[in-house]
C-alpha cells in the first residue's frame, strides 16, 4: 500500500472501480490512528455496510488484503511445495452475533467467536442511517450495550499476519414505546407479542396491509397464516398483498418464534370484496347431521340413515361445510357437539340436524343415545336447548335446530324440568317434525325408508327465501299428505328478526371451514401384485363416521385368467370392533346408488370410525388361474388405514388435514407385525351422573364444556397432544 493511503480509501479503490472515494460505499475513517497498532489492531479499515456485497475487499497492511464479507474467512496458502495447491481458510468464525428486538434501557451483550492460528484482535463497529463507525474501546469478544436506538452491528477479527474478517451484520431492533408490564419480569429472551393486525375492510384489487411486531433474544422470524394456511413467501413484520382478491379473505395471524419459543398474534377477519353489499351473508356455513338408528334398548329405526344422507348432499349444494354421523352412544354425541360448537364463529350460519328416538318434556327436548337405558330419563340423554345456549355463545348469524323426534313423554316419574331462557338475539329457528306431544313417521320406499318431515324438507331447502318461509312450505306439504293427516303436523318455533336464507353468499371471517376435519377421503391407488395384476383402490365417505373401501381389478395380464378380488380383515387379526356387522343395511344401498356408475369387484365397510383406536389392517387377496400350469393361486396384500384417518373428527388434531402421502403402502402380509394389528373397538366412555338428583337442568350433561374435556382427556385419539 502506498505510503500515505488510508485503509478506507483503499477499500473504497478496491470495490468502487478504483476511484478511491469511499464515500460511495457509505463509509468513513473510524478514527484517527485507528490504523495498525490502534484498537482492533492492523488494517482497522471499516467494514462494508449491510447492504455492500459479501465480495468487497478491504484493507489488512501494506501487501496485504483479505475478504470482508459477512463471515468470509480471509484465505492463506497450506503449507507444503508446489503451486496451486487449495488456500486454507486464516480465521474461521465459530460464534456469530444474533440480531435482538428489546425495549428501550434493556442491558444485553453481543457475542463474537472466532479460531485461528495465532492470537486474535477483535474490533467492534455500528451502522446508523447508512454511517459505519467504529466504536472505540470495543476491542473485545463480547460487546456490552444498553438499547437506545436502532443500529446494526458487525465485529471485525484480525490476526498476526493481518488476516481480516468480519462477521454477520446484525440488527439490533429498539423499541421506544412497550407498555409496561408487558415484558415478564424474568424474561428469558422468548418472543413477546407488541404490535397485533388489526381487522380490516379492503376492496378488491386494493392493496392489504397487515402489521406486527414482537420482541426477542434472538430476534423472532414471522410466519404469517391465513385460516390455519401457511403463507410460504410471508415470513416479515408486514404482510402485503398489492392487489387484494376476494380469496384473500380471511382469518389472519402470526407467529413470532425464536430459540426459546413462539408466541402467535391475535387473529383477526379481512374481508375483501364487495359481499356487504348483499343485505344478508354468512362468514360460514356449517352443519353437524346425526342419525341414530341402531338402538341397544330401544326398537331400531330405518330412516335417520337415508334421511341424514340425503340432507348431507344438499346441505353441500348450499356452501354448508357438513359432518353427517350415524349411531352415537352419549358419550360420543357429546364429543361431536363439542366439536362443532368449537367451530362456530361469529356471522355463521349453523344447522344440527337431529333424526332417532327423542322426547320432549314441558318444553326441554331430548336426543336419546343408542346406549340409553328402558326406561331412559334426562340424565341418560342429551339437552337440545343446552346445545342451543352453546351456539349462541358462538355470535352465530343463523342457528337453525331441526328436530326429526318424537315429542312425546314416557316417563312420568321424573320431576318437572325448567328451561332455562335464550338471549333474545333474534337468531334461532326450531323445525320440529311433529307438533308437541305428537309422533314423527318414517315412510318406506322401497330399498328406502325416509320419514316425512324429511320427505318434503329435502323438496324445499334449497329455495331462495327465508328460513322460515321455507319451513313453512314444508308445513303445508306435510298437512297435506294423507298418510299422515291427524297424526304428524309439523311445528316451527323462531325468533328470526332478519329475512335470512340458507341460500345467502358466504363471505368468510374466520377459518372455521378451513378447519373442519370431516369427510376427506385418500386419493384412489393402484396397488400391483406380484403376478402383475394391478387393482385400483378407492376411499368412499358416505357419513363422516362410515367408510367404504372399494377395489377393482385393472386388465389382468395375458398370463392368468379367471381372476378375482376379495377384501377382507387378515384372519389372524382381532376383529373385536365387528366393524363391517355395525352397518346398517341401508348403508348397502346408498353406496350402491353412489357407485352404480361404476361397477367395483369387491367392498368392504368400514363403520363405526370413531370407536377405533388403534391402525385398522385389511387384505386384498387376488385369486386366480395361471395358463401355464392351470393351478389355481391366491397372492395377498394388505393395506394399514391408520386411526387418525378413520376417525379424525373425533381425533384432538381433528383441525389438520390427513397426510395420506404418510400412510403405509401395501404390503406383504407375511412381513405384518404385531403392532400393526387391529386391537378392541372401544367407544369413548359414558358420562357418570348421579341418579340420585332428577332435576334435569343440574344432571343433564351438567357442565357441557366440563364434560366434553374430560372425555376428550380419556377417549380417542390422547396420543394426539
Amino acid at each position: 500500500m502506498p505510503a500515505g493511503e488510508s485503509p478506507a480509501a483503499r477499500l473504497g479503490e478496491a470495490t468502487a472501480g478504483g476511484s478511491g472515494e469511499s464515500g460511495r460505499l457509505g463509509l468513513r475513517h473510524a478514527a484517527p490512528g485507528s490504523g495498525r497498532g490502534t484498537g482492533g489492531g492492523p488494517g482497522a479499515a471499516c467494514p462494508p455496510r449491510a447492504a455492500a456485497s459479501p465480495l468487497r475487499r478491504c484493507s489488512a497492511g501494506p501487501g496485504a488484503a483479505c475478504r470482508a464479507g459477512r463471515g468470509r474467512p480471509g484465505l492463506v496458502r497450506s503449507g507444503g511445495r508446489g503451486a496451486g495447491r487449495a488456500m486454507q481458510p486464516a480465521i474461521v468464525i465459530t460464534e456469530q452475533p444474533v440480531s435482538v428486538s428489546v425495549p428501550v434501557g434493556y442491558s444485553f451483550t453481543l457475542r463474537c467467536r472466532a479460531e485461528a492460528r495465532t492470537s486474535l484482535q477483535y474490533q467492534w463497529f455500528c451502522q446508523r442511517q447508512s454511517v459505519c463507525c467504529q466504536i472505540p474501546g470495543a476491542t473485545k469478544q463480547d460487546l456490552p450495550i444498553t438499547a437506545q436506538q436502532t443500529q446494526l452491528y458487525t465485529c471485525r477479527v484480525n490476526d498476526l499476519y493481518r488476516n481480516a474478517v468480519f462477521s454477520d451484520w446484525v440488527k439490533v431492533e429498539v423499541h421506544p414505546c412497550v407498555a409496561r408490564g408487558l415484558l415478564p419480569q424474568l424474561w428469558q429472551g422468548e418472543p413477546v407479542i407488541i404490535l397485533n393486525p388489526t381487522e380490516q375492510k379492503v376492496e378488491v384489487g386494493k392493496p392489504l396491509l397487515l402489521q406486527c411486531a414482537a420482541m426477542g433474544v434472538p430476534a423472532p422470524s414471522y410466519q404469517w397464516y391465513c385460516n390455519g394456511n401457511v403463507l410460504e413467501h410471508q415470513k416479515k413484520k408486514k404482510l402485503w398483498i398489492t392487489h387484494a382478491k376476494v380469496s384473500d379473505s380471511g382469518t389472519y395471524l402470526c407467529c413470532a418464534s425464536n430459540s426459546h419459543g413462539e408466541h402467535w398474534t391475535n387473529a383477526v377477519d379481512i374481508h375483501v370484496g364487495s359481499c356487504r353489499s348483499e343485505k344478508f351473508f354468512a362468514t360460514g356455513k356449517i352443519a353437524l347431521l346425526v342419525g341414530n338408528n341402531r338402538y341397544q334398548h330401544h326398537p331400531n329405526l330405518m330412516a335417520p340413515v337415508t334421511d341424514v344422507f340425503e340432507l348431507s348432499v344438499l346441505l353441500k349444494q348450499l356452501g354448508f361445510q357438513v359432518v353427517s354421523l350415524l349411531d352415537l352412544n352419549k358419550a360420543e354425541m357429546v364429543t361431536a357437539v363439542s366439536r362443532f360448537l368449537q367451530l362456530l364463529g361469529k356471522g355463521v350460519y349453523a344447522i344440527f340436524y337431529y333424526a332417532g328416538h327423542g322426547y320432549e318434556h314441558l318444553g326441554r327436548n331430548y336426543m336419546v343415545p343408542i346406549d340409553a337405558p328402558q326406561p331412559y330419563a334426562p340424565e341418560n340423554c342429551i339437552s337440545v336447548q343446552r346445545i342451543l345456549q352453546k351456539m349462541q355463545q358462538q355470535q352465530t348469524a343463523l342457528n337453525l335446530i331441526l328436530l326429526d323426534t318424537c315429542r312425546k313423554w314416557y316417563n312420568l316419574e321424573c320431576a318437572l324440568s325448567q328451561v332455562q331462557p335464550l338471549e333474545p338475539w333474534g337468531n334461532i329457528v326450531y323445525g320440529y317434525a311433529t307438533c308437541e306431544d305428537a309422533e314423527a313417521y318414517e315412510l318406506q320406499d322401497g330399498e328406502f325408508s325416509s320419514g316425512i318431515f324429511m320427505k318434503y324438507l329435502k323438496k324445499h331447502i334449497l329455495q331462495e327465501k327465508k328460513v322460515t318461509h321455507m319451513l313453512e312450505d314444508v308445513l303445508e306439504d306435510i298437512g297435506r299428505d294423507p298418510l299422515v293427516t291427524g297424526k304428524q303436523v309439523m311445528e316451527i318455533k323462531h325468533t328470526l328478526k332478519e329475512a335470512r336464507s340458507l341460500t345467502d353468499p358466504i363471505c368468510p371471517l374466520g377459518a372455521a371451514m378451513e378447519r373442519w376435519g370431516c369427510g376427506h377421503e385418500p386419493p384412489r391407488e393402484t396397488v400391483t401384485f406380484p403376478c402383475g395384476a394391478r387393482a385400483e383402490l378407492r376411499f368412499q365417505h358416505l357419513f363422516s363416521n362410515v367408510m367404504s373401501v372399494c377395489a377393482k381389478l385393472q386388465d389382468p395380464p395375458a398370463h392368468i385368467t379367471d381372476a378375482h378380488l376379495m377384501l377382507r380383515q387378515p384372519t389372524e387379526v382381532d376383529d373385536v370392533a365387528n366393524l363391517e356387522e355395525s352397518r346398517p343395511d341401508q348403508v348397502e344401498s346408498l353406496l350402491a346408488s353412489v357407485c352404480k356408475q361404476e361397477e367395483q369387484d369387491c367392498i368392504f365397510q368400514l363403520c363405526g370410525l370413531q370407536k377405533i383406536q388403534v391402525d385398522v389392517v385389511l387384505q386384498l387377496d387376488l385369486h386366480y388361474t395361471q395358463l401355464s400350469t392351470k393351478k389355481r393361486t391366491c397372492e395377498s396384500l394388505q393395506k394399514i388405514l391408520p386411526k387418525s384417518l378413520l376417525g379424525q373428527f373425533f381425533s384432538q388434531r381433528n383441525y389438520a388435514q390427513p397426510k395420506y402421502q404418510n400412510t403405509p403402502a401395501w404390503a406383504d402380509p407375511k412381513g405384518q407385525q404385531a403392532s400393526l394389528r387391529t386391537g378392541a373397538g372401544h367407544s369413548l366412555p359414558s358420562s357418570n351422573p348421579s341418579n340420585s338428583s332428577s332435576e334435569p337442568e343440574e344432571n343433564d350433561e351438567s357442565s357441557l364444556s366440563e364434560l366434553c374435556s374430560a372425555l376428550l382427556r380419556a377417549g380417542p385419539g390422547q396420543d394426539h397432544p
